[in-house]
């Protein structure tokens, strides 16, 4: 058995900057992940991390805010959209002094900034578009330097909690020696990632399975804003593989199969570089009404000329080459709006702290603070990975130094407990192979749960998931080794995936109107008398119940959404 002071569930960028935040603080930080650190989902983001910087024009962090607040439809909470916001300057001069290569402006040699969908001034720091590698690796290293450990390849399946309900350390399975470990801690802050694997095709790993979400669901704590899931508008197909928004940033246009650039009719002011939600629904409105090509519409970077794509896009030219057969020098390339982010994840505050649960903790995509409500601007999920990392990390050791905490309650035998289920697991001869649960649900999920939504389709949702949920006990996997069991991770998986599908679908269900990422064409029109509130999932007896909470607002009230 092992203890810690911290544990941090999750060695993204949100995890990696909770731990060093803590560390730094002067507790006693572990890290836990079920892969190595640098191949964590958060190198997979392109395009930049936004930050007020005000290099080039006279940008606020009042600015940001205000962009922010409306990108998220009005359903973030103003006042940690005000942190996220504020932070961020003194997060992008702290990466840089850690070692991240930012681009720099051709003249002035300051950070380099690019123009990002619902963005009123060009603030999205970037490197190419490798941006998250980049800062990935930067946290890494200062994770080695400051020795912090970290159990790799250890995939937490249960959170420990004591007599008093308090969280107190978690349970893992320890991949590489195929054992079952407990390891205790006086706080534990999770940042797994998300959940974009409930869909299929989808831009996250594979490894994205919402492990963080469907662990804090199964202790009784609730997740915020399930409902709320982002389509980006720019994928490859079939493979879901992501072009960033970088490409639109760097003036990319999206055409239909008329050549009309098509965006003029939906966002006449902001064109390509309206909000994510607006710009999907406008591509896959455009697809459903004839206007596509093979189910896609087209991404024409050919005016950008051979060398700006080669300076400022070269993973997007050689991604469109490998897994769209184009060369973007020479020829648009399809596209079309596929799963990315999701908005909701476990309830907390803007400390990273979960109100249900003393000595839980959670941050980045896994966590809802919300400074995303109902839609994400690009460019602000790597800022809230790094600032509210930053936060939380601080927070759990502060909760820490507060003498908070038994990390003791977590005993051997929690692990014991959870040997004694996966030995009923491996043993079972008879079932249903998770591969029967998962494919079918993700591919539900996106034919009836996608950019458009209807109550009949959400209905249907409901019913496919009710059904694989009964199958879920009855799992069976061929692998009956105890090492790198790869069977046995993405059983467990698809049975997170299931609870988060439940989740999603309940809260579509409920919420009648369109709002952000949630677009319903029985119910058209945003209703703020209504439904100005977050939704709350808790697990109860096996099945989903909602629960409401306010929306906080300081400054801005709620207005008509334009671009």
């Amino acid at each position: 058995m092992h203890t810690h002071d911290v544990v941090v569930v999750g060695a993204g960028l949100a995890g990696m900057r909770a731990a060093i935040a803590a560390h730094e603080a002067g507790v006693d930080v572990a890290l836990v992940t079920k892969i190595h650190p640098v191949r964590s989902h958060s190198g997979a983001a392109q395009g930049g991390i936004n930050a007020a910087l005000g290099n080039e024009t006279e940008d606020s962090t009042d600015n940001h805010t205000f962009d922010t607040v409306k990108g998220s439809d009005y359903l973030g909470d103003q006042d940690a959209i005000e942190i996220l916001c504020g932070d961020a300057p003194g997060e992008i001069i702290q990466l840089e002094h850690w070692g991240a290569v930012f681009s720099r402006h051709e003249t002035t040699g300051k950070i380099a900034q690019r123009p990002f969908g619902g963005a009123g001034f060009p603030r999205t720091c970037y490197a190419a578009d490798l941006t998250g590698l980049v800062i990935l690796h930067t946290l890494y290293t200062v994770c080695v330097k400051y020795e912090i450990p970290c159990y790799e390849e250890y995939f937490v399946t249960e959170l420990i909690t004591d007599d008093d309900g308090a969280c107190c350390g978690v349970v893992a399975y320890d991949m590489v020696h195929g054992t079952i470990e407990t390891i205790g801690a006086k706080a534990v802050v999770l940042a797994t990632g998300g959940a974009g694997r409930v869909y299929a095709p989808s831009t996250n790993a594979h490894a994205s399975t919402g492990d963080g979400m469907s662990l804090a669901l199964r202790a009784g704590v609730p997740l915020k804003d399930m409902e709320f899931m982002q389509f980006h508008p720019t994928t490859l197909s079939p493979s879901g593989v992501l072009v960033t928004e970088g490409a639109r940033g760097e003036g990319g246009i999206l055409l239909n199969n008329q050549g009309e650039r098509f965006m003029s009719k939906y966002a006449p002011n902001k064109l390509e570089l309206a909000s994510r939600d607006v710009v999907s629904r406008s591509e896959a409105t455009e697809i459903l009404e004839g206007r596509g090509v093979n189910g896609c519409v087209m991404l024409d970077l050919r005016h950008l000329g051979k060398e700006k794509i080669m300076e400022r896009l070269p993973q997007i030219r050689e991604l469109a080459m490998a897994f769209a057969g184009v060369d973007p020098i020479e020829a648009p390339i399809p596209i079309r709006p596929g799963a990315h982010y999701h908005m909701g994840g476990v309830h907390v505050d803007s400390w990273g702290a979960a109100p249900h649960m003393s000595g839980l903790f959670a941050a980045g995509e896994c966590a809802c603070v919300s400074v995303h409500g109902a839609n994400r601007l690009g460019g602000n999920s790597l800022l809230e990975a790094v600032v509210f990392g930053a936060r939380t990390g601080d927070a759990a050791a502060r909760f820490v130094h507060d003498g908070n905490g038994n990390a003791g309650a977590a005993k051997p035998e929690h692990a014991l407990e959870y040997e004694k289920k996966l030995r009923g697991l491996l043993e079972r001869t008879q079932g249903t192979p998770q591969h029967e649960i998962r494919d079918p649900l993700a591919d539900m999920m996106q034919e009836k749960v996608g950019v458009f939504r209807n109550g009949d389709d959400l209905n249907a949702a409901r019913k496919v998931v009710d059904d694989l949920k009964e199958k879920v006990p009855t799992m069976v996997i061929s692998d009956k080794g105890r090492t790198f069991n790869q069977s046995l991770i993405h059983a467990i998986e698809t049975g997170f995936l299931v609870d988060l599908a439940d989740c999603m679908v309940e809260g579509a269900i409920a919420r009648t109107e369109s709002r952000g990422a949630h677009s319903r064409t029985d119910f058209p029109e945003r209703d703020d008398e209504k439904w100005m509130k977050h939704s709350l999932s808790y697990l109860e007896d096996g099945k989903v119940r909602l629960d409401y909470s306010e929306v906080t607002m300081t400054k801005f009230e709620p207005q008509v959404r334009t671009y």
